[in-house]
């Protein structure tokens, strides 16, 4: 607009431009600066990375996978990570003299126990004038065991915290699922030792903090409560420094998934009269409790169930086989928890004495058929050692019923494919086993844990928290829809997960198709 004006006034307007002066050591046509220099004349007489560290020395712990941060604390960083470079950076000294503008990483080998960081810095040299200088460093790693790592090396059994994991209950299948639970989550990744003893596991650590959040991982799980102790073990009077071992005992509700509960009435009447013979369903944080004869369920998380404390009347050791007969049309349908149940009446006798027909209701009515096998409690045969149940049965008019159906039962089906491997496999902790009481019976850990594997077969919900990983050796029958159990629960290809192992072999030939590459 000024100029504009300018020429309709008639004045005379000067255009600016930018001058160029000579260099005062090559003579190099350049724009002036403060020092009258080029920039490689000024980078040949000022070398702003001077008094800079080029070299040093870091320590790595090979066990736990930390680095040293002086005085005494240990940092967690993998490989060519921002959590690495971060850590190389700050243990360069006297880079507060001149302004970083960018870091990188240069590659090298890892087993070169080198690691070198690209700085591209800034800084005033001559007269004001800004000069920018890239420069390496080269970080040497040195092996060093932490404290925790060298004690353990020392002494595998100098721990510093122990949770003693129990459940009072006469099967291990609790422990079963939350050890997938445990792998899932990398939850006992700190543990330095795991032992399994009558009635639980102990997982020892090197750290309370470590031990802290995997009681906090169980109480997000499982129902527990637990309890702190602690002991002296050494003080130093000079110092008034004291060593102490922790140890949480943690006790898992004795109440497990397929249980017959008979809720103490006080229980009943606060979650609105439910049961009281009730099943419980699934238990994760909270216990899910299904009224068989309603289809009516409650939710019970740990503080209401320790504050009652009630126990299971009939556990799934005691479950007993029935034959179905007749199934009449469902009356209701519900859903609970992902589950859909059906409410109607079956026609059934035992295994053991078939000629002994009972009509009941069961909630398994959109499973079950004439013809089918069923595992159920017998409440008419059964010498049930329960006190709410004794006090339940005087109160009713009609007396209790004569079953509880709570599963569908396959075995007919597995017995045909009983000699064949399944298309999926689980991966389990390293523990240890303490057999100094004598109390632990393989035979029957095994049978256990073969329950354990047909309960991940016929419940999706139950393995949704479990990674099941694809069994290579497994090969399918080309005539199995003919000869194998017609109907028997699988797991489903689309839900395993690939267990990828890379081999020595396939990394060298890998390494031969690189260097022919380049």
């Amino acid at each position: 607009m000024s100029s504009v004006m300018d020429e309709q006034s008639g004045m005379f307007n000067v255009q600016q431009t930018i001058g160029s002066v000579l260099c005062c050591k090559c003579g190099v046509q350049m724009p002036p600066n403060h020092a009258n220099m080029c920039v490689n004349c000024l980078r040949s007489e000022v070398d702003i990375t001077e008094g800079l560290q080029k070299s040093i020395q870091i320590f790595y712990c090979p066990e736990c996978t930390c680095y040293l941060q002086p005085p005494k604390t240990w940092i967690k960083a993998q490989w060519e990570s921002k959590e690495l470079l971060t850590f190389c950076i700050k243990r360069l000294k006297n880079l507060n003299k001149v302004k970083l503008k960018n870091a990188e990483f240069v590659w090298t080998e890892p087993h070169s126990k080198r690691i070198k960081v690209k700085l591209t810095v800034q800084a005033e040299v001559l007269n004001g004038a800004v000069l920018e200088q890239s420069y390496l460093v080269e970080f040497t790693v040195r092996d060093n065991l932490c404290e925790s790592c060298s004690r353990f090396q020392a002494n595998p059994d100098q721990w510093v915290a122990s949770v003693q994991l129990r459940q009072h209950v006469s099967h291990r299948r609790t422990f079963f699922y939350l050890e997938q639970l445990i792998l899932r989550h990398d939850a006992a990744s700190r543990a330095i030792r795991i032992q399994q003893v009558d009635q639980g596991i102990d997982f020892f650590f090197g750290n309370k903090s470590h031990a802290n959040a995997f009681v906090e991982f169980l109480r997000k799980v499982v129902p527990i409560e637990y309890r702190q102790d602690q002991q002296l073990v050494s003080h130093d009077v000079k110092s008034s420094l004291y060593n102490y071992k922790y140890t949480y005992s943690v006790k898992i509700c004795p109440v497990c998934r397929e249980d017959l509960v008979c809720l103490p009435s006080k229980v009943a009447s606060g979650l609105g009269n439910l049961g009281p013979l009730v099943v419980c369903t699934k238990v994760s944080d909270n216990i899910t409790l299904l009224d068989p004869r309603t289809l009516r369920c409650a939710f019970l998380d740990a503080r209401q169930y320790w504050r009652s404390g009630f126990r299971s009347a009939l556990t799934s050791r005691q479950l007993v086989k029935y034959f179905v007969f007749d199934v009449e049309s469902p009356v209701v349908e519900a859903t609970v928890g992902g589950q859909i149940y059906a409410l109607s009446y079956v026609q059934i006798a035992r295994e053991s004495d078939i000629g002994k027909m009972f009509y009941v209701q069961t909630h398994l009515g959109h499973i079950l058929k004439p013809g089918d096998q069923a595992l159920g409690y017998d409440i008419y045969g059964a010498n049930v050692n329960d006190n709410e149940m004794e006090k339940y049965r005087l109160s009713v008019k009609n007396g209790l019923p004569e079953a509880i159906l709570i599963k569908k039962c396959y075995d007919e089906q597995r017995e045909r494919k009983k000699k064949k491997s399944r298309n999926f496999k689980l991966k389990k902790l390293p523990i240890e086993m303490d057999d100094s009481r004598g109390r632990l019976d393989p035979e029957r850990m095994d049978n256990e844990y073969e329950e354990f594997l047909r309960d991940l077969e016929e419940n999706p919900e139950l393995r949704f928290n479990v990674s099941m990983y694809e069994n290579t050796e497994y090969e399918p029958s080309e005539t199995a829809s003919m000869t194998d159990g017609e109907g028997a629960p699988s797991v489903p290809l689309a839900e395993l997960l690939s267990d990828l192992k890379i081999s020595e072999k396939e990394e060298d030939d890998d390494e031969e198709e690189d260097d022919m590459a380049e």
